[in-house]
């Protein structure tokens, strides 16, 4: 089980110009969008709410295995693009979406970033009524599309705990696409997920089931925040949302036996400048991988955030945000 845990309101401005299909998919009168499941009416978070109604889809081509067509991939987009700049791309943690940057992605653009927030394929929002495949290849490659798409430039790619092993993973395939990296209470050394490829698939969807559970999620949050009840119940709602997608279990399964992430041999051959952030206070990934990490890389700095746990974007967003913009600025280096 604690294998499953260790893979674990912005500034006024106009609002951007919409295509008609996505004016279509925010006809909900409480402005989130329709795609989004029911019980985000629910969440009592205000950054949540207010990142929520924020949420679009938008066309990814994709091929892999016998898929072959568009995937509608949630994400939160920039209001603007600033092409003399490296955007700052958002990667979330294991079976999570980007309401995780609730706290964060509000100051990133009051701090003049250009940020993206990313759902990773098989997570988070996209219509994948037709699933295609999600083993780390199809992630991996999904992300290059939608930057070669829309991104198009070099960007700061930030990653925590698992999605540190995604973007480790899509650097060492794409260094191209990467100007800097940020690694967050990395779980880059995990050796995928282990005896549950070899699971029968029946097994497989019970765990999946389990997974998605409230007990077990309320308890993965209480490991990672040092938060009242009532703020826990309200984050494991955040946290548990994008489970309600029809096609999830579905996703996860397939994830699953497939054998996950397994990045440790390309850590070495990391060049790209890296920020190495850990928590003072993480209760699921321990430092000490942190500090490997951080003597692996060719070309890494490290910081701790006080005062906070696994998730130092949500506990403490200033103090993350700063270290964010004075990266980016080369104030770190």
């Amino acid at each position: 089980m604690m294998g499953f845990l260790r893979m674990v309101t912005p500034p006024a401005s106009p609002p951007a110009k919409r295509s008609r299909r996505q004016r279509r998919v925010r006809a909900n009168g409480d402005g989130f969008p329709v795609f989004l499941p029911k019980e985000v009416k629910d969440i009592k978070d205000p950054f949540a709410r207010a990142l929520a109604q924020r949420i679009v889809r938008i066309p990814v081509p994709l091929q892999m295995g016998n898929f072959k067509g568009c995937v509608m991939s949630s994400c939160i987009k920039p209001i603007v693009q600033q092409h003399d700049k490296s955007p700052v791309v958002l990667l979330h943690c294991f079976d999570s979406s980007c309401l995780e940057w609730r706290r964060t992605y509000p100051l990133l653009e009051q701090a003049s970033l250009e940020t993206w927030a990313i759902d990773v394929l098989g997570w988070g929002f996209s219509d994948l009524g037709k699933l295609p495949p999600c083993d780390a290849a199809s992630k991996r490659h999904h992300l290059f599309e939608l930057w070669k798409t829309y991104i198009k430039r070099p960007m700061i790619l930030v990653g925590p705990s698992l999605g540190a092993t995604v973007a480790v993973d899509f650097t060492a395939t794409y260094p191209e696409a990467v100007d800097k990296l940020v690694l967050i209470n990395a779980n880059a050394y995990s050796e995928g997920t282990g005896a549950l490829k070899d699971l029968p698939k029946s097994i497989a969807y019970a765990g999946v089931k389990l997974l998605k559970s409230f007990p077990l999620r309320l308890l993965a949050n209480v490991l990672a925040f040092s938060s009242p009840l009532s703020e826990n119940i309200d984050w494991t709602n955040i946290g548990r949302l994008h489970c309600q997608m029809p096609w999830w279990e579905d996703a996860m399964v397939d994830f699953m036996i497939s054998g996950g992430y397994n990045v440790a041999s390309h850590i070495k051959h990391i060049n790209q400048k890296t920020l190495v952030v850990c928590s003072e206070n993480d209760q699921i990934v321990s430092n000490q991988l942190s500090v490997k990490l951080l003597c692996e890389l060719q070309n890494a700095v490290f910081r701790e955030v006080p005062d906070s746990g696994h998730l130092p974007h949500v506990e403490n967003p200033k103090q993350f945000v700063k270290l964010i913009s004075d990266f980016a600025s080369g104030k770190i280096n």
